[in-house]
């Protein structure tokens, strides 16, 4: 038996744990982010006057990583990624200490340190950057501007290769000439089958059907992958799994978060807008400007003022501590989000001072919140029965009739940007306007008040700006690959990690401009290159020994399914996925226990129809606070901050969820009669046709033969219950490791 029929869920309970919180060995960019956004400022405000540089009461330091692992009169302050064993912890929480001894921490920044902890305390390097940071006042110099990511974009010339033949597009030329000069070759291609497979997932996020496989290998049509490939982007079901892909980037959710956690409302038409947009195909330049100032465009039209709802995909908090501090988090979400979707950089990290790694001013930061510093703030706009727009709501009236959510300016007096010193509200410096961050651009961003946005918009989608179609591209071959040519795809700056193919890079920048920033032009390149159609297989040694993290690209990656795809695959396989697109958010049945986890437990969440809850995953209603267990244990996306490549885990939740939870239950027991349908009933017949349903291929003698021994089995313990052997071979095949992993 291969590795591939092995239950996923078996090795799920057999295999390391691997989900384990990063720490300040090996910080994302994203808790970076976090860090210098939400946990610096809050040392620094609350905790530094008695445990910092100057002072340290009970012998206690908090402004290193290391002097609070170190602790102090009472030990370590905290337990990286345990939280309730950190005195940290318990002292804001005044468990047993009490800290701060004045004024107690408001609820929402113990939180912010809880998370920190939970997370394993990252901290960015200690070395240079913290214990000796850089002095006030950046300079922006030439070898600043020599960064690769900020250089402009030129199109390489085609490197010369010694096998031709192999080469089926300008990509595998970059690709190969790199393998050649370590003298290494690329794999073999995949099978037909494995293609069809990978395509499917990759393109549409749902598995083939065995008859669309039979059809694809039994062609002998020389452009058949060619067809494919063009067949699956005309699909509407494309937009739904690229969509979610960049509702993942922008933090999209239908809930405010915090305490009540209340609906967004109407945010639902932001994630139609975008499915919509990757179906058109939609320039990338275009959905950018319309996210960004589709309201400031000379021509309005629905979709763009639907796409302004980008603004108010955050987190919200309805009742804050400091009113005034969370307009600042507000606009620090909006700046942080844009920085990293668009620029990817992490921009945010400016707030409280100038970047301690790239080359961005703290000026910089505050000089492109004033861009933004305009808009109306998100708030309360629902009546018990409508939405309707007026001039103090978030909602704003479509061209074609009705209303969405979107954004507006402010039409009294402008509200000035200051620079903040340490990033608080209550300290600022000297006022600012709009600008782009000197390092990338010298442009004038002057003009109308009710412009900036829009100039924003446009000096970000512009072909001369170095980063955005850099970034866009690295994000699709992200997708396609498992790891962007640069590992980092949200953060393309000097703790990011530098491309691997630098010179493919631009190539395919300048490609995706040069082709009206099509994304399904990208795609075909990328899915027709001889590159995409290697075979995973590991069979070359000394690839491994040279680069066994595959950065040369001399195979394909194989990749674990995400939540949603793995779930969408569940529902195709029993017959029950339904494919009716957009509308408000679907609410899957949870249970009482995790619907107990809410403040008020089971308060907004509105148990669908049946006949609803099979629609795909992309629909389903997003809640910050309140997660659904199947999306959740398999990885999926944490919408409070963007999610550029979600992370890939094998932990035990996982292996009850597939094989006990209720979800799975439904779906095996509609398998089973779907399989009596179109079957004799007899065990064979029902083991081959669930192989040719869920694997989309014929079992072998011997899997048959395993089959029938494990239903004979399973019936004589199953009493009276006429199907349930059924039901259990069912749970079994779409728990093996072949149905959640594509080659």
């Amino acid at each position: 038996m291969t590795w591939k029929l092995i239950p996923a869920a078996l090795l799920t309970l057999l295999a390391p744990v691997v989900l384990r919180a990063q720490g300040a060995d090996d910080p994302t960019a994203e808790q970076v982010a976090y860090f210098e956004n939400h946990v610096r400022p809050l040392l620094s405000k609350q905790c530094y006057r008695c445990h910092g540089p100057k002072k340290q009461n009970g012998d206690l330091r908090l402004d290193s990583r290391a002097a609070i692992l170190r602790g102090g009169e009472s030990g370590a302050a905290i337990t990286p990624g345990k939280p309730p064993e950190s005195l940290l912890v318990m002292a804001v929480k005044y468990e047993e200490l009490e800290m701060p001894p004045d004024v107690r921490l408001h609820a929402d920044d113990v939180d912010k340190l809880v998370k920190w902890v939970a997370l394993g305390a990252p901290w960015p390097d200690e070395g240079e950057v913290i214990l000796k940071p850089r002095k006030p006042g950046l300079q922006i110099t030439d070898d600043d501007r020599k960064h690769w990511a900020f250089r402009p974009i030129r199109r390489p010339p085609l490197p010369s290769v010694t096998q031709p033949k192999w080469v089926r597009n300008s990509i595998d030329r970059f690709v190969l000439a790199q393998l050649e000069s370590r003298e290494l070759a690329p794999n073999d291609e995949a099978t037909r089958r494995e293609l069809a497979r990978r395509l499917y997932f990759d393109v549409l996020g749902i598995p083939p059907t065995f008859a669309e496989v039979e059809e694809f290998i039994s062609s002998d049509q020389a452009t058949a992958f060619e067809d494919l490939v063009d067949r699956l982007l005309a699909s509407p079901r494309y937009g739904e799994r690229w969509g979610r892909h960049w509702l993942d980037v922008v933090r999209y959710a239908q809930s405010n978060g915090y305490e009540r956690d209340d609906e967004k409302p109407l945010a639902w038409m932001f994630r139609d807008y975008v499915i919509r947009s990757f179906n058109q195909d939609k320039g990338f330049d275009q959905f950018a400007i319309e996210q960004l100032a589709g309201d400031q465009l000379d021509v309005k039209t629905d979709d763009s003022l639907i796409a302004t709802a980008y603004y108010h995909l955050g987190p919200w908090d309805d009742e804050p501590a400091d009113k005034r501090q969370a307009e600042w988090d507000e606009l620090d979400d909006i700046v942080s989000a844009t920085g990293a979707a668009f620029l990817g950089l992490t921009i945010g990290c400016a707030r409280c001072h100038d970047h301690k790694f790239d080359p961005i001013r703290q000026e910089d930061y505050y000089q492109l919140t004033a861009f933004v510093r305009n808009i109306r703030r998100f708030g309360k706009d629902k009546s018990e029965t409508h939405y309707e727009p007026n001039k103090d709501a978030i909602t704003v009236a479509l061209p074609s009739g009705g209303v969405a959510l979107g954004v507006k300016e402010r039409t009294d007096k402008l509200q000035p940007t200051r620079v903040l010193i340490r990033g608080d509200s209550g300290n600022p410096a000297k006022e600012v306007e709009p600008a782009f961050p000197l390092v990338l651009s010298q442009a004038d961003a002057n003009g109308p008040p009710n412009t900036r946005r829009r100039r924003l918009a446009e000096w970000i989608a512009h072909a001369d700006n170095p980063l955005t179609s850099r970034v866009i591209v690295n994000r699709v071959w992200h997708y396609h690959f498992g790891r962007g040519l640069a590992a980092s795809p949200s953060d393309l700056g000097r703790t990011g990690t530098p491309p691997s193919h630098p010179k493919l890079l631009d190539w395919l920048a300048v490609e995706l401009i040069e082709h009206e920033w099509s994304l399904k032009h990208l795609h075909r390149m990328v899915l027709t290159s001889a590159t995409y159609r290697q075979s995973s297989r590991i069979r070359n040694e000394r690839a491994v020994a040279i680069d066994p993290d595959n950065a040369l690209l001399w195979r394909q990656n194989m990749r674990r399914l995400e939540a949603e795809a793995i779930r969408d695959a569940v529902l195709h396989s029993s017959g029950l996925l339904s494919f009716q697109m957009g509308g408000q958010g679907v609410f899957p049945t949870l249970p009482p226990e995790v619907l107990a986890t809410q403040s008020r437990p089971g308060k907004d969440w509105h148990t669908s129809p049946e006949h609803d809850q099979a629609r795909r995953s992309v629909y389903l209603f997003i809640k910050r606070t309140l997660g659904v267990p199947f999306i959740q244990s398999f990885d999926g996306a944490t919408p409070d901050t963007p999610e550029p490549d979600r992370s890939t885990t094998t932990i035990a939740p996982q292996a009850l969820i597939l094989l006990n939870s209720a979800f799975m239950q439904r779906q095996a027991t509609a398998m089973v009669e779907r399989l009596l349908r179109e079957t004799d009933g007899s065990d064979r017949q029902i083991a081959s046709r669930c192989f040719e349903i869920a694997l989309a291929r014929q079992a072998s003698a011997d899997e048959l033969s395993a089959a029938t021994s494990f239903l004979q089995r399973q019936k004589s313990d199953a009493g009276s219950e006429k199907t349930s052997h059924y039901v259990s071979f069912c749970k079994l095949v779409l728990n093996l490791n072949e149905f959640v992993y594509i080659d």
